[in-house]
């Protein structure tokens, strides 16, 4: 069969026959395994170890944080736009029995097999948490990097930032990619921004993952196979925290300890903001503004979108639609309004002009490899790109947004910075400076929105050092929330985007990013008043409170949809400023827990398998008492579901019993609302703008129930950083149903409270014919009944900064 062949000295040419004949079986996998440990090296919390084919480093962040780093390379010293924690001391105990090594801490504990090499983790007392998938662990598809995690029985996954689909995510894969997409659909993927980060549920245990890793990112939680969950990136290292904590709200806790949480915002981006695509000339944004105030529809905030400039061009106004911007703003904030602009990261090329020509100095913007500066379409035209990976860029950067601030604007709307283009198709071999360590644009395209709204955000503190800026986002990575709010983009008029809406905000949520927004009322298209109604209704508690339309659609301004529509809306938002108190408070506790202000239910019933149903995953609670139940415009009924405990009707005070699912009936000039047993809320009277002070009693409304509970109440100036130096009012108020007590703690903060009387407002309680309070204090106490069987019964007395002991 074979001819005789001259003796060769090697048998190479005899080696490539037989491949070639046998259909290269021996040729290398196209798939590259971790595979055995060769070697390791332990130091006091970090693991170091060379396996055949990679480099792989364990080490401890925190008692409830172990970080994974794999790379077919020997790890470098790495950087994180995303990551702002330091490891912290833990105790840390490493054993090798021979055939695997135990890295372990008081929390959790990480098991590493030797051969091949495979992570799992444990409780301590050796449940087992997540674990590699056997035979498949980590490995590698030419540069794509991917780790498979073993599925388990029943285990569903929430989180992941801004992605469509079900609260629930198993059954279904993601990809991360920041892109811009105009009306998107409900089933969408991938959309505006990027979080990594993922919960995992199973067996009354949880867990988080955070892949920090900025190039497209990939996450498989069971789509197209039955075996494993799985994430990775299309280049870079393999590297994710991996965090365990009893509870889910702890997880989030200790995924923002890590990437850092929000400042606080102004006061006034809490209020309502009224805004268009696009309003001008100067004289309509100045009518839109008194219509409101004529009205007495409380309102913050205007927003200009972008034929505010000449031309598109940035850092300039259109001088005949906009001849006296600071003229405009100072009447708009005499009124109470603050004035927000878009801001979109091209920069016009235009020889000559001044901003583009300091960005040339500066060596601002971005470059191909060949040196020549890259040049996108957008809205102005041709334009240059500033590199916010570039200290440079970023300098740049700062000193040009000094020109919003000079002209009497205070709030920052970052927009097209996924970056989008015409054609969307970003060249993949534009340069960015990654800090002197260059990346290519695959690299950097997910980071590039979070870190133009960081610059714009440190840019207006410099320029504004004793007030708050505002600064919102459409596109982002991991670690925006200490920088930005984030909007869910271009939604459309549509009663399944409103829903849509809710759960892309709740993902963002147990993703760490607590200020977050959607355009009420669907920037394509245009509402019924029906759903009008309903949009902005829910908008009443949604973080970012923005009503938004496109171009050539119809107005969307309250009173455009007729005289009930426009009470419907007066009355949701009067609400919402009552409830600023309440509101203010939670952001604060996100500033300190990062906690989200809109509460997926899976936060507090995380093993209820109910709260995940395609029925009841759209409710939500609003802050820690107030649960909201998001209806459709056609529906007269709707099926809710009330979680374990109590539960009162906001409306009614009718109590109702909790674990049950109901059948309700629907009206169109309520939203269903429910506060949960010994909720404690504080509320305000009515005001029309953040601008104006309350009068001087606060409201706290107190449900009776069977749990003991507690309310952190906060205040301070709500505009500058004066907090920063213990300028604020806060204590704890507690209530006590056992031995029947409403506790006031001893207040901390060199500020006095703004309010110099406290109403308590019971509801739910039996008849009280007095209420004591230790120390004396003047008290008046009244009994009022309402038109429901429930009762309120109201007491006033004086807000003593002091400890408050009061029985009942």
């Amino acid at each position: 069969m074979f001819h005789q062949l001259p003796a060769i000295k090697n048998y190479t040419f005899l080696l490539f026959i037989f491949l070639f004949l046998t259909g290269n079986s021996f040729a290398q996998s196209p798939v590259l395994e971790t595979g055995n440990i060769k070697s390791f090296k332990k130091s006091e919390s970090k693991i170091s170890i060379t396996t055949d084919n990679a480099f792989a480093e364990i080490s401890v962040y925190s008692p409830s944080i172990i970080r994974v780093r794999i790379d077919r390379q020997p790890l470098q010293k790495d950087q994180s736009y995303a990551v702002v924690a330091t490891p912290e001391k833990t105790t840390v105990s490493i054993a090798d029995d021979g055939t695997r090594i135990t890295l372990a801490t008081d929390s959790l504990k990480a098991i590493i097999q030797k051969n091949p090499f495979s992570i799992a983790f444990f409780t301590r007392d050796d449940r087992l948490i997540n674990e590699d998938e056997s035979g498949l662990t980590t490995s590698w598809v030419s540069t794509e990097v991917t780790t498979y995690k073993h599925m388990q029985e029943k285990e569903r996954f929430i989180g992941l930032g801004e992605k469509t689909g079900n609260l629930d995510r198993k059954g279904n894969g993601y990809t991360n990619w920041n892109t811009d997409v105009y009306g998107y659909r409900t089933d969408a993927d991938p959309i505006y921004s990027t979080v990594p980060f993922y919960i995992g549920i199973h067996h009354n245990l949880c867990y988080g993952i955070f892949l920090d890793n900025t190039f497209q990112s990939d996450f498989n939680f069971g789509a197209s196979n039955d075996r494993f969950s799985s994430f990775g990136a299309r280049n870079g290292e393999m590297n994710y925290y991996f965090i365990y904590n009893t509870t889910v709200k702890d997880i989030i806790g200790s995924y923002t300890f890590l990437t850092g949480r929000m400042k606080l915002p102004p006061l006034w981006s809490l209020g309502y903001q009224q805004n268009r695509y696009t309003y001008y000339p100067d004289t309509e944004v100045l009518r839109i503004a008194q219509t409101l105030r004529e009205k007495k529809i409380p309102a913050d905030g205007i927003t200009l979108d972008i034929h505010y400039m000449d031309k598109y061009q940035l850092f300039t106004w259109d001088s005949l639609r906009f001849p006296k911007p600071l003229e405009l703003t100072a009447k708009l904030k005499a009124m109470g309004f603050k004035t927000t602009v878009i801001v979109d990261p091209g920069i016009k090329i235009v020889p000559g002009a001044p901003a583009f020509e300091r960005g040339l100095k500066a060596g601002a913007y971005i470059k191909y490899i060949d040196g020549k500066y890259y040049s996108g379409e957008v809205w102005p035209g041709w334009c240059y790109f500033t590199d916010f990976t570039s200290e440079k860029g970023r300098n740049f950067w700062k000193n040009e947004v000094k020109f919003f601030p000079n002209s009497g604007v205070t709030g920052i709307w970052n927009d097209m910075n996924e970056i989008a283009t015409w054609g969307q198709k970003m060249p993949n071999n534009v340069i960015f400076d990654f800090e002197g360590k260059k990346g290519s644009h695959l690299q950097a395209h997910n980071v590039y929105g979070a870190l133009m709204a960081r610059t714009s955000y440190e840019g207006i503190r410099a320029a504004m050092p004793n007030e708050r800026p505002f600064i919102l986002t459409r596109a982002g990575y991991a670690g925006m929330q200490r920088y930005t709010a984030i909007w869910t983009g271009d939604n459309r008029s549509e009663d399944d985007h409103m829903l849509l809406g809710v759960r892309l905000m709740s993902s963002l949520g147990l993703s760490g990013v607590p200020f977050t927004g959607m355009d009420i009322g669907g920037f394509t298209g245009n509402p019924t008043a029906a759903l009008y109604s309903r949009w902005i209704q829910l908008g009443a508690f949604v973080p970012y409170f923005r009503n938004h339309a496109t171009y050539n659609s119809k107005s969307s301004e309250p009173w455009s949809y007729g005289e009930e529509v426009t009470e419907i809306a007066k009355n949701y938002i009067g609400l919402r400023y009552k409830l600023l108190p309440y509101l203010y408070s939670t952001f604060y506790e996100a500033t300190q827990n990062g906690m989200p202000v809109l509460r997926s239910l899976a936060i507090e019933n995380t093993f209820d398998s109910l709260v995940y149903e395609k029925d009841y995953q759209n409710q939500f609670l609003f802050g820690q008492s107030i649960m909201i139940v998001p209806v459709e415009s056609n529906r007269e009924l709707a099926k809710i579901y009330l979680p374990s405990g109590n539960w009162y009707n906001f409306y009614t005070d009718k109590k109702e019993t909790g674990t049950q699912e109901k059948l309700i009936e629907l009206k169109m000039e309520t939203l269903p609302v429910y506060v949960k047993e010994s909720s404690i809320i504080p509320m305000q009277s009515l005001v029309q703008t953040t601008a104006d002070a309350p009068d001087d009693t606060l409201r706290i409304h107190i449900y009776n129930g069977a749990v003991r509970a507690s309310f952190v109440y906060y205040e301070d100036d709500g505009q500058s950083f004066a907090y920063e130096q213990d300028n604020f009012y806060k204590r704890t108020i507690s209530f006590d149903p056992l031995n029947k007590k409403i506790f006031f703690q001893k207040s901390s903060g060199k500020s006095p409270s703004k309010f110099k009387k406290i109403q308590l407002i019971l509801h739910g309680f039996e008849h009280i014919e007095k209420i004591n309070t230790a120390p004396a204090l003047a008290s008046k106490n009244y009994w009022f009944e309402n038109s429901e069987p429930a009762s309120v019964q109201t007491y006033t007395i004086n807000n003593d900064p002091g400890s408050m002991d009061v029985s009942y």
